[in-house]
């Protein structure tokens, strides 16, 4: 006989954990997805190597999709049929998938010049995806205790893993390096350049798309059976299941689910469904409204820099000191994503100065990266055996205190209720649309910064 106690840890349902994070992870798995198979894309696209400038722009007109879900958000006073939203995005997220399957390769002429229009245009619907998956699957974890919030979390930071270990069984990455000579006929002289050359893949791009559209697929069924399967029905904050669980409700302000214990309701009829959502045992205090406009702040802060900023700088940071240490810099990142999130859910951090030191040391790390990339190609200790230990510790390091501190935030605001999680996915947005528009400006009209070859 199967027990059910045998699939919990404390409060924890296994199986349903598991379900929020493969949830999680069709937040950013089609984007990331995208950005990792760069490497095989560019040497068949038109573009070359100025493709990514070009889909970090695509990405910005995106976030139209979460400006206009948190204003139906307000508008409708939270009463938004985020369900229907959110599988139509999946759908929209699966399709763009398919078909870039098919078309990836497909060129037209724009003002007199040859473009990528099927893999651009196709990449703009799954950036509004991806964004706007922000301000909906945030808010829609408010319908589970707050402990299930490092488990969307975990599965948003291996959005970047899974794809990351699917191209590394690809190949993509693997490179040589071979010495050619050019003859200058003028002079008869004869002159050597290193080139990389990039190794074709085990298999082809066609099946990687194929791949990220089952990772959607796989996000959209995790969906339907956190809403819709009874056994974990059964674990949503609803009045039936507090009624069941806890003994009455007291139906007042600051109502008390009483039984031996008490949890404070959030709130009583929190949408048309008529979920009540249960939020924190009541010694938790509230926020402080100086606290929350500062929480929020640092969750524009930690995204400007995680999500916009130091992406676009790691070539021009890591490539001094070799294409391993790039390389080992982007693995190992994608491997402390997720496990800030399970350090975060078995070491909770719930102060304000600890949040704001860990993002202080994160924001420290961050200024020597951008100091590297800005000395690029002939950074510090580029010609030093600890080179690039040093480079690929830094970005590991703060990926991880960046991840922590956005998931003990988002924790934080999980107890605050629904609409403080609607606020902390809209200002995640706002941080990574401002980092990525002043990254571009530093990179691609000022030309700050100069990239070394992976071959030298």
């Amino acid at each position: 006989m199967i027990r059910e106690s045998w699939f919990r840890y404390g409060e924890i349902n296994i199986l349903l954990y598991l379900t929020v994070i493969l949830f999680g992870v069709g937040s950013w798995v089609a984007v990331n997805g995208l950005l990792i198979e760069l490497p095989v894309l560019v040497p068949h696209l038109p573009e070359g190597w100025a493709l990514p400038s070009y889909l970090v722009m695509i990405i910005q007109p995106a976030n139209i999709g979460p400006i206009l879900v948190t204003l139906a958000y307000i508008l409708t006073n939270d009463t938004l049929n985020e369900r229907a939203v959110i599988y139509t995005i999946l759908t929209i997220g699966a399709l763009a998938c398919l078909l870039l399957s098919f078309f990836w390769k497909k060129t037209s002429v724009v003002a007199g010049e040859e473009h990528s229009t099927a893999l651009m245009a196709l990449h703009f619907f799954l950036s509004i995806v991806d964004c706007t998956s922000s301000v909906l699957f945030l808010p829609f974890m408010s319908l589970f205790r707050v402990q299930y919030m490092t488990g969307y979390f975990l599965g948003e930071g291996m959005s970047g893993l899974i794809p990351s270990l699917v191209a590394l069984a690809q190949g993509v990455g693997k490179i040589s390096c071979e010495n050619v000579s050019y003859v200058d006929t003028s002079t008869n002289l004869s002159s050597f350049e290193i080139q990389t050359l990039y190794q074709e893949p085990y298999f082809p791009v066609d099946n990687f798309f194929i791949f990220l559209f089952v990772m959607m697929l796989s996000c959209g069924l995790a969906f339907s059976l956190l809403n819709y399967l009874p056994y974990f029905k059964k674990e949503h904050i609803t009045m039936q299941n507090v009624c069941k669980n806890r003994g009455t409700i007291e139906l007042q302000s600051n109502q008390k689910v009483q039984d031996n214990s008490q949890e404070t309701v959030e709130s009583l009829l929190d949408d048309k469904s008529g979920v009540v959502r249960l939020n924190v045992p009541p010694s938790y205090t509230p926020m402080s409204m100086r606290t929350y406009l500062y929480f929020l702040c640092l969750v524009v802060w930690i995204n400007a820099l995680s999500n916009g900023v130091l992406p676009s700088l790691q070539t021009y940071s890591c490539l001094p000191y070799g294409y391993d240490a790039y390389h080992l810099a982007m693995t190992l990142a994608n491997i402390a994503n997720p496990t800030a999130c399970v350090v975060a859910l078995l070491l909770p951090v719930p102060t304000c100065l600890v949040i704001s030191v860990l993002t202080f040391l994160g924001t420290s790390l961050s200024a020597f990266i951008v100091m590297t990339a800005v000395q690029s190609p002939f950074p510090v200790l580029y010609d030093d055996p600890a080179g690039p230990f040093v480079v690929v510790t830094t970005w590991v390091l703060m990926g991880f205190l960046m991840v922590f501190s956005k998931v003990s935030l988002a924790t934080l605001f999980r107890k605050e209720g629904k609409r403080a999680l609607l606020w902390c996915g809209a200002m995640t947005q706002v941080g990574s649309l401002s980092g990525a528009i002043v990254t571009y400006l530093l990179v691609n009209v000022a030309k700050t910064f100069q990239s070394a070859s992976a071959c030298s």
